[in-house]
């Protein structure tokens, strides 16, 4: 499944699955995962830049399944998980990480269409992850998840919008399926980059200089550190 681990793999055997993998934090996460010995399987709707992150993986020696995947289309979230039981027969690493910002602007003007959308990928998709992804989790010895959330979630800024108000439910969401598994080898966390030079900053913030803010690798550290074994953290928002 994987290349053969050196002493410093910590992941190494592991299977995990990341969403949104195709740039940004998703892709820098996928590719550490993978460098860390873990065989990483890939979504996004973007199938260019699931190859260009597999062949990055590869080159290092490592390993990778790509699975092109609209998450807002949610019976086919039922599928992958069928897959990944069928060749894998278990899940041990969940990187909750697709999301869209959406437009921001007043909530009292905000576009329904847009709204749903929003939901549709932020709160509902991580949702059905969590339903069909959990029995995979809980097979493993130590299962992790972690979903990628925001500060926004938790102060109110003007003109938010649906993001805003999808990270607070999704806080909530995790918040809650992590109370509810503690007595179990999984553990669950949400992770806050701060902010990071993605596109969705810049769609957020696009008269913004981006090289003053982290590189989407730069927080790809604390992403393997909760999904180590090893880890003991749990229900928690976690800074990068």
């Amino acid at each position: 499944m994987s290349a053969a681990a050196t002493p410093a793999q910590i992941l190494a055997g592991r299977i995990a699955l990341v969403t949104g993998a195709s740039r940004g934090i998703g892709a820098a996460v996928a590719k550490r995962l993978a460098a860390e010995g873990a065989h990483v399987v890939l979504t996004a709707r973007t199938v260019g830049g699931l190859e260009e992150v597999d062949d990055a993986i590869r080159a290092e020696g490592g390993a990778a399944t790509l699975v092109p995947l609209d998450l807002s289309d949610h019976p086919k979230i039922d599928q992958l998980g069928r897959s990944i039981f069928e060749r894998f027969g278990r899940l041990d690493i969940l990187v909750g990480n697709a999301g869209m910002l959406g437009s921001l602007g007043p909530v009292a003007h905000f576009d329904p269409r847009s709204w749903e959308r929003v939901m549709a990928l932020n709160v509902t998709a991580n949702y059905r992850l969590i339903r069909s992804m959990d029995p995979m989790l809980r097979a493993s010895d130590a299962g992790r998840a972690i979903f990628v959330t925001s500060g926004l979630a938790r102060g109110v800024m003007p003109y938010g919008g649906a993001y805003a108000a999808s990270k607070a439910a999704l806080e909530m969401t995790v918040r809650l399926y992590a109370s509810e598994v503690v007595k179990s080898n999984l553990r669950v966390n949400l992770l806050d980059p701060g902010v990071v030079r993605t596109k969705l900053r810049a769609q957020a913030f696009p008269g913004e200089n981006p090289d003053v803010h982290r590189a989407p690798e730069e927080v790809a550290g604390a992403f393997v550190a909760l999904a180590s074994p090893e880890c003991r953290r749990h229900g928690e928002i976690v800074e990068a």
